[in-house]
């Protein structure tokens, strides 16, 4: 079995060369420095989720087109999805997301499973266009959905518009496991 751990650093620098960007310009706008760019482009450190976010947009591309290997088919096994996985300031802390929905052109959504570590979570909020549903498989969840902040436990499902502004962390001291899927891609 192929490590299905996935870099996205490679292709960050081919979007941001099409764009004809330079890493400086690409700093300014996402706000971040420079090194920290150029690192991540060369796969040394990992962005938060919140970051990713601000360069995708910039960069004009999703979440779901940084993961690599696309392919049609209708079954994906356990054990053999890519992982993007994200961090927090703080070491250890983060999020993981195994993709669930091989991405493509034409696509109308994406689902991932996000597997949040203790502590970790989206590092602030984000916003973007379309739609989210969720659902709690295992751990808790703290959901900040336009300011009303709710606690979610197993079972627990969601629903709100993208362009709410949305985060969340893991209060607990272990992983939880959040079924997570956008439409359009924008993720």
């Amino acid at each position: 079995m192929s490590d299905p751990t996935f870099s996205i650093g490679t292709k960050l620098r081919h979007a941001r060369k099409i764009k004809g960007m330079r890493l400086c310009d690409l700093a300014d706008q996402v706000e971040c420095s420079e090194g920290f760019l150029s690192k991540l482009e060369n796969d040394r450190v990992k962005p938060s989720l919140q970051l990713l976010h601000r360069i995708v947009a910039v960069l004009e591309t999703s979440i779901s087109n940084l993961f690599s290997e696309s392919n049609d088919s209708i079954v994906s096994r356990a054990g053999t999805r890519q992982v993007l996985h994200t961090s927090n300031i703080r070491p250890g802390e983060g999020v993981g997301l195994e993709t669930l929905v091989s991405p493509s052109a034409g696509h109308l959504l994406f689902g991932a499973i996000h597997i949040v570590r203790a502590g970790g979570g989206s590092s602030g909020t984000i916003v973007h266009e379309g739609e989210e549903l969720g659902y709690v498989l295992e751990g808790e969840l703290d959901l900040n959905v336009d300011g009303v902040e709710y606690h979610l436990m197993p079972g627990d499902s969601f629903f709100f518009p993208s362009r709410m502004p949305h985060g969340y962390r893991n209060p607990t001291d272990k992983e939880t496991r959040v079924l997570w899927v956008n439409t359009p891609p924008t993720f």
